[in-house]
């Protein structure tokens, strides 16, 4: 488990693999000055509702991994957090879809 901080006052716990990949999305978006929401759905221990927090260039941000190594990041993934971030209701989790890089190398394969 990793933890995403934000603006020293708050703080949620994210699996390495997801923190990864927002990370990238997150990055990118406010590289570009861009702000945007981001919502995630709370664990049961804090209450089982929703988060939502402003994501700013001037915000303070943390990525914690717990993990020594770095992700494989899923290309697809990144392509479908990315276009959420980009819509009216902001970033939001999704499942991982199929890694279309890998799915393209077994099809090559036969």
């Amino acid at each position: 488990m990793g933890r995403f901080s934000y603006d020293n006052s708050l703080s949620v716990d994210f699996d390495d693999r997801v923190l990864a990949h927002l990370q990238v999305v997150i990055g990118a978006k406010l590289r570009r000055g861009e702000s945007f929401h981001f919502t995630w759905i709370d664990d049961e221990s804090s209450g089982d509702g929703r988060t939502t927090v402003w994501m700013h260039p001037h915000a303070n941000l943390v990525y914690k991994y717990f993990g020594k190594r770095a992700a494989v990041l899923n290309r697809a993934w990144i392509d479908a957090l990315m276009f959420t971030a980009n819509s009216v209701s902001g970033l939001h989790l999704m499942a991982e879809p199929p890694d279309r890089e890998t799915r393209d190398r077994a099809d090559d394969l036969g």
